[in-house]
């Protein structure tokens, strides 16, 4: 793309940003990430200076969120409640929010290196790979559409146990360096090319022969399962009218289960805990024993204020019934405007206000909270997006034999959101080397194995049980043990180094400069 061609360009890493969206489920082109950052790469390349880098980076990530979490408009507005214009403005403000992290890593990238060098192509899947862990955690964190999440089922996936979803990433983004390079430059440094491709070529190798490793060990008996979609639109899912009927649908699949785990999904329950009639949980119960074991239940608690200057208190929180005795995990990573309110003095009153979201503001759980003991397996419960995290999710993994996810996608309609969940679920799977348990409101309700491979699942939006057999798993992957800071060290590395090497050969070669000169 010639640099003459500024707003050329800016449409380029636009459309290469919304194609990038075609390698995430349900479409599945997991290659793709590697020729979009290619492209975007080149265009960097050519970047005068970090502000045009930056604006070509913010360019590719408006294209990349706007069509692939533009499901967020239908939280907002459809079950939300929010005005149209509101909620077209507030996606699209958090899709630049987003955006700036692309944009980032350009300016990173043209700040610290030379146009149309090898290095710059080299730091810049370095920063995209630091751009994308920072994107992760900072203001709470939403690290969905990570590249790497687009390889569960390519031979990058072997390296997520070692590093999360962040190593293949990495690996695939310096796989579009090595493109960019081997297009732009093959008849100058065919050597380089060459031996470049051996690098990549080794690397994506070693990925494959990674997959056939298994990082953990069966332990047990394997146990027979029951996961419950009771597919209840979120439209009446909290009307008091439907309360009963909600009630009926849920005994009557708990009724039909027969595994010795029954897992409903997020807030199955419409009420708080305290209002669920005791011959009701009595039901649940006789259930759970009948097959001998234990059910699993999403509902909320509800906690009063202890004196006029406190808040009274909300958990969205799982519970056990059946055979051991009663445990409780309480959501701790709440979705901020969602679940909770940031900065509550500035947008509460907008948060109560416009959007018709019910329960707004809960209060987290604690960070580290012991797996429930129930049905012979030690289950690591997580609600809803709390999967999208898996530095955290790893903290709670090592005593664990089970994944449980329980959720409710209906909040984004027919939209893209409950597939890229799922495939953000199996990463999480295939990190920790554990299944993971789906269980959701209207789909995706799955069973994956602790490769991260989707054994079995519940068509969407339909209601019924899902019945199957998992082994639990014992044994720490690298990544369970050190989390993301492998991946970070790494590039940070790569970045130190890159530059290091950068300078010393500018030194050689202005003092070589120098000596030539002295010489005539």
């Amino acid at each position: 793309m010639p640099a003459k061609f500024p707003k050329l360009a800016t449409l380029a890493a636009l459309l290469l940003g919304a194609a990038t969206v075609f390698s995430f489920a349900p479409f599945g082109a997991c290659a793709l990430p590697a020729l979009t950052l290619a492209g975007l790469f080149a265009l960097w390349q050519r970047a005068g200076s970090p502000r045009r880098a930056f604006a070509l980076g913010f360019a590719f990530g408006i294209g990349l969120f706007a069509a692939g979490v533009s499901w967020v408009y239908v939280a907002l507005n459809a079950f939300g409640g929010m005005p149209a214009i509101l909620a077209a403005v507030g996606t699209a403000g958090f899709c630049a929010y987003l955006a700036l992290f692309p944009a980032l890593a350009g300016w990173i990238t043209a700040r610290t290196t030379a146009p149309d060098s090898v290095a710059r192509l080299i730091v810049a899947a370095a920063a995209w790979t630091l751009a994308e862990w920072l994107r992760g955690w900072l203001f709470s964190g939403f690290g969905w559409l990570s590249i790497g999440y687009a390889q569960i089922d390519a031979p990058l996936a072997g390296y997520a146990p070692i590093g999360g979803v962040l190593l293949p990433g990495f690996f695939l983004a310096l796989t579009a360096a090595w493109l960019c390079d081997a297009v732009t430059s093959l008849d100058a440094y065919r050597r380089r090319t060459l031996l470049s491709a051996v690098v990549v070529a080794i690397i994506w190798v070693c990925g494959y022969a990674l997959i056939r490793v298994d990082w953990s060990r069966p332990v047990g008996e394997p146990t027979t399962v029951s996961l419950v979609q009771g597919n209840i639109g979120e439209d009446i899912k909290f009307e008091p009218a439907y309360r009963e009927k909600t009630l009926a649908i849920y005994a009557d699949l708990v009724a039909r289960s027969g595994g010795r785990l029954i897992v409903l999904p997020e807030s199955a329950l419409p009420m708080f805990a305290d209002e669920v009639a005791p011959e009701y949980i009595e039901q649940l119960r006789a259930a759970a024993l009948k097959n001998g074991g234990d059910l699993v239940l999403g509902l909320f608690f509800f906690e009063p204020r202890t004196n006029a200057d406190d808040d009274d208190r909300y958990f969205n929180s799982v519970v056990t019934i059946g055979t051991a005795p009663t445990q409780v995990y309480r959501k701790h990573h709440l979705v901020p405007f969602g679940e909770t309110i940031p900065l509550k003095p500035v947008f509460g009153w907008f948060i109560r206000n416009v959007l018709a979201i019910p329960l707004a503001d809960q209060t987290p759980g604690p960070a580290y909270q012991e797996p429930f003991a129930v049905a012979g397996q030690r289950l690591a419960v997580n609600i809803c997006y709390e999967d999208a995290f898996g530095n955290e999710l790893s903290l709670r993994t090592a005593d664990a034999t089970l994944l449980v996810n329980v959720t409710n996608d209906a909040w984004y309609g027919h939209s893209l959101a409950a597939e890229q969940h799922d495939q953000i679920s199996a990463m999480r799977a295939l990190e920790t080397a554990r299944p993971m348990l789906r269980a959701t409101n209207t789909g995706i309700t799955s069973i994956i194995d602790h490769h991260g491979v989707e054994r079995a699942r519940l068509p969407w939006f339909t209601r019924g049980v899902l019945e199957g057999t998992i082994a639990g798993r014992e044994g720490i992957t690298p990544y369970v043990r050190f989390g993301d800071a492998l991946t970070v060290a790494l590039a940070l590395l790569v970045i130190a180094t890159t530059l290091f090497t950068m300078r010393r050969s500018r030194r050689k070669a202005l003092g070589a400069f120098g000596r030539d000169a002295g010489i005539q």
